[in-house]
């Protein structure tokens, strides 16, 4: 556990890392259409921007993940940061200097996105490292809420750095990289490990092993991460389309806007990090209660189309995200020993960026078939994952006593 009087700067320097991750995305969007004019590409091709971002991501995460329960936490997340930044370079070095640029920026997009894999995701399992029990929930939670605050201020940011020339966001990268790598470096302290880490056969035995054991509830934790990733950025994108096409806002008006949903599910995530300790019995609540919450309003919004009522009612969805997620990340980021603990928050990861993969490409057709049965679809998948939470996650009667909180959550939970 970092020591007292660091101990602040260690969890900014932990928060500053996820932040950093959600403008690999989101920072971009506000520029997506002046890119597809400016680059003369069509639409598939400028949505291709952010999808190889993604994708190369969800694929890198795994390994890793892998590498960082082999070595250190630090000796991935630092190459990765530099990495990042260095993708962000040559993409705006591509876009202002170089023929061919399209090709140019995919391709540091997808070095950004092999550097994202060795962000958040290790981040988390940092934090399980790092922090025990009810504080460790209190971390995750400001870790969730470090990501949820970079998707407020993200489209602004993006949008700001537009109005110096299009590709600006792309230079921003490796500043803000610079930063976290800096903090990384100076107020992170990770323990030696005590013994040589175990040879791939014997490691991937082990991951088998937690999987065959526990594969049921990681599977609805999973699922259900991906879920609120998936409509979360789904429901920004329908939005994004209507502000622009049927009322007529755009530039930073429309990036404030959008992020008024993810102002309530950032506060939201802060609050419940910060309140539920290990009381396992009240997260599984919170999952299920925050699901129905999504369900309900994704459910209402067939009936609202004017802006304020429709907000209104999309910012319980938010609230209802902001409650699952830091419970999600508490009960995976716990559920496995300190060894074997990168590869399964890394697995989250990939699944949660692959949910913000396919978000808006299944939203906008959606969006072309009907928008009542948009909204319906969603009510209906967050519904499904409530129920699949209610039965797949069992947790013993008994909860310990503060005392003797377990390093894992094994003794804790009772799997179907």
């Amino acid at each position: 556990m970092p020591k007292q009087k660091h101990k602040g700067m260690t969890i900014t320097a932990i928060g500053s890392i996820p932040l950093i991750l959600v403008l690999g995305n989101s920072m971009l969007i506000p520029i997506l259409p002046k890119m597809k004019t400016e680059l003369g590409i069509s639409q598939f091709q400028v949505s291709l921007v952010i999808s190889v971002f993604s994708i190369a991501a969800a694929l890198s995460i795994p390994v890793l993940g892998y590498f960082s329960d082999r070595f250190t936490r630090k000796a991935v997340i630092i190459p990765a940061l530099i990495l990042y930044g260095s993708g962000g370079l040559l993409a705006g070095a591509a876009a202002a200097w170089f023929d061919n640029s399209y090709t140019w920026i995919l391709a540091g997009r997808i070095a950004q996105g092999i550097g994202a894999a060795g962000t958040a995701p290790i981040a988390m399992a940092l934090t399980g490292d790092l922090f025990k029990g009810g504080e460790q929930s209190k971390v995750l939670g400001l870790v969730e809420a470090s990501n949820g605050f970079g998707k407020v201020i993200s489209p602004i940011i993006g949008s700001l750095f537009a109005l110096l020339f299009w590709y600006a966001a792309f230079f921003a990268f490796p500043i803000f990289c610079l930063i976290s790598v800096l903090l990384a470096i100076f107020f992170i302290k990770e323990k030696k490990a005590k013994k040589e880490p175990p040879p791939v056969g014997k490691y991937v035995r082990g991951l088998v092993s937690v999987f065959k054991t526990e594969g049921r509830w990681l599977l609805a934790a999973y699922l259900t991460g991906a879920v609120c990733l998936f409509t979360l950025f789904g429901i920004l994108f329908y939005i994004s389309d209507i502000l622009e096409k049927d009322h007529g806002i755009d530039g930073v008006l429309k990036g404030a806007i959008l992020a008024i949903p993810l102002l309530f599910m950032t506060t939201t995530s802060y609050i419940t990090g910060s309140k539920i300790g290990k009381r396992m019995k009240l997260m599984k609540t919170l999952i299920i209660l925050g699901l129905l919450l999504m369900t309900t309003s994704f459910a209402s919004l067939i009936f609202f189309k004017k802006l304020v009522p429709f907000f209104s009612v999309l910012v319980v969805s938010s609230i209802g995200t902001g409650l699952v997620l830091p419970c999600i990340n508490s009960f995976i980021t716990g559920s496995v020993p300190t060894d074997r603990r990168g590869f399964v928050t890394s697995l989250y990861g990939s699944v949660r960026f692959l949910g913000v993969a396919i978000g808006p490409p299944i939203f906008s057709k959606l969006m072309d078939w009907s928008r009542p049965g948009m909204f319906l679809t969603t009510a209906g998948l967050t519904l499904f994952c409530a129920l699949l939470c209610m039965v797949l996650i069992h947790v013993a009667k008994k909860e310990p006593s503060k005392e003797k909180e377990a390093d894992t959550l094994f003794e804790k939970l009772q799997f179907s």
